[in-house]
């Protein structure tokens, strides 16, 4: 029990990856270096049995802020003018809203729905309560610069690497990147240098890039007379797991290259001591954010970060007004403001509710007969997971991803983030629960109690030895082949033609053929055995796979 609970506690993190490490403000212990672990304080007693609702701990409520934000303040002043309205939107601050919209959230939100107002400013030349909260974002996130975008992540991702590429320049990128960085590749013309990350057979996961990884493929575009014009990391991935962005960054800067980071489910690092420290602190040039994914600005929202000079700030602002919409919403853009001034009411404490609650499920979890929890043993070349993020293996157990979240859903009402085939993955956020956390615990506690552990060797699933990016082949850029004249063909005549569309199965949600790459055997084997084991596949014109879109060159 006590070696079981002391990895609870390691993240076996690397300390020059960490700040300092120590326990959350509202706990006070201590550790014996003996080995004979004592605890003192809110959150476990580690010699002694303590019933499960006392590890379930309650906190008081963050403190309201005093003033609101500039947006929101902007948005507040506007809407409550006594005016005679002739502008966009057509619904006229709610007076025309649609009622079954206004049933479901009200007519409040569209009293704010405001757009083109000196007082707001804009995205594509910043000024007015906008320009001030995104300053405001820059001095907490430590840019020297950062951008509010509507477009999601997708839209930093493409800008960033629009900004740092042009046309025939290489971009090194981990084989399992976003859709997004495809896409930036159709539109600024790069050429793919692709790092082929760990996969893990008995989770089916991918893991982040190594600072190696990144030195061998710059030195084979080296060697072929060329230079990279960026290095794209994606750190940390869906399932939590953190590249040494330190070490890449030193080695990137040494040759002069730029590193862009889809940090889009980071946006809460360096917000506490035992978490990972975000992509800026550890000297990246570019990183992108999804506020809205473990931050609490609404959906869609992001913010790109940019640090120091290497990639030019004009073409940053360049790639964005060509990318960004000129009539963004104002409620997504509070939004990101108002997000900013929670996290920056108490940035070394705010995450404390969060990150007991990770503490607390993940060590009650780990005790349960036929489960596993994801940690660093599987993918030791990194120093961290995200301890937000809760990766969960049910095939001891005999169950799929999928098998397991039909049982928590319909029995439990619990809803996870991520389905995988052999896993799901749980979201902690600030808004987590103590009754959600009881309410997780037991629905996986039933599932242990209910499915009968396979013994030995038998609770091992065998793999195919399928991986999602196995023996690559680029025939042309993802320009190229996106602008290409295409033709539909069956699956079995694809064979050795060049890919025409992204076709990637969710889950992992890794693409198994981007534009232009040569359609081997291996790809469509793995593609029919996730599709068979439930995956669905998207980007394909046909999801059934009977036939797939190919360049007709």
């Amino acid at each position: 029990m006590l070696s079981s609970f002391s990895t609870a506690l390691d993240f076996s993190f690397h300390l020059g990856f960490f700040k300092r490490p120590r326990l959350c403000h509202s706990q006070e212990g201590s550790i014996s270096k003996s080995g004979n672990k004592q605890y003192k304080g809110t959150f476990i007693a580690y010699n002694n049995p303590v019933p499960k609702e006392n590890l379930l701990i309650s906190h008081p409520p963050v403190a309201k802020q005093d003033s609101p934000p500039p947006m929101v303040n902007a948005l507040k002043a506007l809407a409550e003018q006594n005016v005679a309205t002739f502008h966009f939107p057509g619904h006229n601050r709610g007076r025309a809203a649609p009622s079954s919209l206004t049933q479901l959230i009200g007519s409040r939100p569209f009293h704010h729905d405001l757009t083109g107002f000196p007082e707001l400013g804009g995205l594509i030349s910043p000024e007015g309560s906008i320009l001030d909260a995104q300053r405001l974002a820059a001095k907490l996130f430590g840019s020297s610069e950062t951008w509010f975008l509507v477009g999601g992540t997708t839209c930093g991702i493409q800008a960033a690497i629009m900004a740092a590429c042009s046309p025939g320049e290489f971009l090194i990128l981990p084989r399992n990147s976003h859709i997004s960085a495809v896409s930036a590749m159709v539109l600024s013309g790069a050429r793919p240098k692709y790092i082929i990350p760990q996969y893990d057979f008995d989770w089916h996961i991918a893991g982040g890039v190594t600072s190696s990884q990144v030195e061998q493929a710059i030195k084979e575009l080296e060697m072929e007379g060329q230079k990279a014009a960026a290095v794209f990391v994606t750190s940390p991935t869906y399932h939590g797991i953190c590249s040494n962005l330190t070490e890449i960054c030193r080695l990137c800067h040494s040759h002069g290259i730029p590193v862009i980071v889809d940090e889009a489910h980071g946006a809460h690092l360096g917000f506490h001591p035992q978490l990972p420290n975000s992509a800026l602190q550890q000297g990246a040039d570019l990183a992108v954010q999804s506020t809205h994914k473990v931050l609490c600005s609404l959906t869609q929202s992001s913010m790109l970060h940019v640090s120091g000079n290497i990639v030019d700030r004009e073409r940053i602002c360049r790639c964005l007004q060509a990318l960004q919409s000129t009539s963004p919403s104002s409620l997504l853009l509070a939004s990101l403001d108002a997000a900013r001034a929670q996290l920056s009411e108490s940035p070394d404490t705010i995450f404390n509710k969060a990150m007991e609650s990770a503490f607390e499920a993940k060590y009650l979890i780990k005790q349960i007969r036929g489960i596993s929890v994801l940690d660093l043993a599987s993918f030791s070349n990194f120093p961290a997971i995200d301890p937000l993020r809760l990766t969960i293996g049910f095939s001891q157990l005999g169950l799929s991803g999928y098998e397991a979240d039909e049982i928590l859903s319909r029995n439990h009402g619990i809803i996870c983030e991520l389905i995988g085939t052999r896993s799901l993955t749980f979201a902690i956020n600030l808004g987590t629960t103590r009754d959600h956390i009881q309410r997780l615990i037991l629905g996986i506690e039933h599932l242990g109690a209910t499915s009968a552990p396979i013994q030995g060797n038998k609770g091992r699933v065998e793999h195919s030895g399928c991986t999602p990016f196995a023996d690559i082949n680029i025939n042309m850029t993802p320009r190229d082949a996106f602008f290409a004249s295409k033709k539909k063909v069956s699956i079995g005549e694809s064979l050795g033609k060049v890919c025409g569309e992204l076709v990637c199965p969710y889950p992992p949600a890794i693409p198994a053929m981007i534009p232009g790459e040569v359609i081997t055997e291996k790809a469509l084997d793995y593609l029919l055995d996730v599709r068979s084991k439930g995956a669905a596949i998207t980007g394909a014109s046909d999801p059934s796979l009977c036939s797939i879109v190919v360049c007709d060159v």
